[in-house]
């Protein structure tokens, strides 16, 4: 079994791609090779981050995003949990 982030993964609990247990372990993102802690949400497999858009927020007072494409590498800050 190897340890590897989801393919996808958002911070929004109104996503169906919310996973709390995996955010409560934490995950890193490197896009295009610069390590980012802003991130919203992400793909893997179709190679795109949404990013905030400064201070602005949308009608439900959620930060504005913008879809921005390139190489995204997601990994763990914590080890997995080793079951007893």
């Amino acid at each position: 079994m190897t340890d590897t982030p989801p393919d996808r993964l958002s911070n929004d609990t109104r996503s169906p791609y919310y996973d709390p247990a995996v955010l409560e372990r934490g995950i890193g993102l490197r896009f295009n090779g610069v390590e980012k802690n802003n991130v919203e949400e992400y793909c893997v497999s179709e190679g795109w981050v949404r990013l905030p858009v400064g201070k602005s927020l949308d009608r439900r007072g959620n930060p504005m995003t913008m879809k921005v494409k390139g190489q995204v590498e997601p990994y763990y800050l914590t080890e997995a949990p080793q079951a007893e």
